[in-house]
């Protein structure tokens, strides 16, 4: 990680604003907290943000504090890495509305004294951008080389490239879109109402009892993580194959092994998240609709943009598939920007792009390089 005095050592800021968000709420004052890797240079030209996805963070390539795992790319990230950390400056934030120490629905209002909970404003993709502007304001980078994110950060590097088109160098967006389908909206509100019929949700005012709603908060990680899967990956894990027993037990315990695993994902996501910031961050990925704030075409999105875009999708991806990808693809080529697009095969389904995949290693270590050259 950086040693740079600038970037302090607690890894999160606490900045005055007021930051107005897309709802009309001005809000201050913001934090932020975020993890820096390799050296800014003299004229902080090689900055890259890295977005993070729904349930991620800014423990991008360096140990998570709750979980004690490595962090959720680093695979991608680090010396020598398709993202070289010797040779950029690597930076990932939380997300506004999050709960790893950005603010968020369980951060203290500082009028009451109390947590936020439902009082929180709602927010959108672009409020996390303009919040991921100001801590670059305090970092004193004026312009990124690029933005790359996959998912809900996919939507952020866009977001990036329409809303602060003069600081974007280069964009590369992986399994992502340009806005939610109503397939997208519909998963997402099971998950929020699983939370809300939980009856320790207490209305979003639950942290002063220090018991959360954990049975709802699973169901909804259980719903969303099918959807991060293909139904290929999942024959070939799991099929019809019975957890621990050789008969089935004619009763409602996880007889198959397909149900016990997402049983485990569900307790094991409680652990690390938040409900109210769960149910914050869906609505801002729901309300996600870059045409329409745009005047209802994508291309106008781009037009002011000089920036470079790489676009990628994978085969099975069925949450965020290949026409979505398409889509912005086409955007992009009638504002004229240059852009390139890949579908990629893969048997895992949305999640490809956190796993490995050394054709995703080649394509965005390939266009950062390109970047690079005079």
């Amino acid at each position: 990680m950086s040693d740079d005095p600038r970037f302090g050592l607690r890894r999160s800021v606490t900045l005055p604003g007021p930051l107005r968000l897309d709802g009309g709420v001005l809000f201050s004052p913001v934090d932020i907290a975020y993890e820096t890797y390799g050296t800014l240079n003299a004229d902080a030209s090689n900055a890259i943000l890295v977005c993070h996805a729904l349930t991620g963070d800014q423990h991008l390539a360096s140990e998570h504090p709750v979980t004690g795992k490595p962090g959720w790319w680093a695979r991608m990230v680090g010396p020598g890495k398709p993202i070289d950390t010797n040779r950029w400056f690597v930076i990932c934030s939380n997300v506004l509305g999050s709960c790893l120490g950005s603010s968020g629905p369980a951060t203290i209002n500082p009028v009451t004294g109390q947590p936020w909970g439902m009082q929180f404003p709602v927010i959108t993709i672009r409020d996390m951008v303009r919040a991921q502007a100001m801590l670059l304001d305090h970092f004193g980078i004026d312009r990124l080389f690029a933005v790359v994110g996959g998912s809900m950060g996919g939507m952020q590097a866009l977001s990036w490239a329409a809303t602060f088109p003069e600081r974007v160098r280069a964009a590369v967006v992986i399994a992502s879109a340009a806005r939610h389908s109503a397939q997208n909206i519909a998963f997402h509100e099971v998950g929020r109402q699983a939370i809300m019929a939980d009856p320790k949700w207490r209305g979003g005012a639950y942290y002063a009892a220090q018991d959360p709603p954990a049975a709802g908060l699973a169901v909804a990680r259980m719903a969303a993580h099918i959807t991060y899967l293909s139904e290929a990956g999942l024959t070939a894990k799991f099929g019809r194959k019975l957890q621990g027993r050789e008969a089935k037990t004619f009763g409602f315990d996880a007889d198959f092994q397909v149900e016990s695993y997402l049983r485990h994902q569900g307790l094991a996501f409680v652990d690390r998240f938040d409900a109210n910031s769960y149910l914050y961050i869906t609505r801002a990925l729901d309300y996600f609709d870059l045409a329409e704030e745009h005047g209802g075409l994508l291309a106008n999105a781009f037009r002011a943009s000089k920036a470079r875009f790489c676009v990628v999708s994978f085969d099975t991806d069925w949450l965020y598939p290949t026409a979505e990808s398409r889509t912005i693809a086409h955007a992009l080529n009638a504002a004229g920007a240059p852009a390139s697009f890949v579908e990629l095969s893969s048997p895992f389904g949305h999640d490809a792009f956190l796993l490995e995949s050394p054709e995703l290693d080649r394509v965005i270590g390939g266009f950062l390089a390109a970047g690079e050259r005079p």
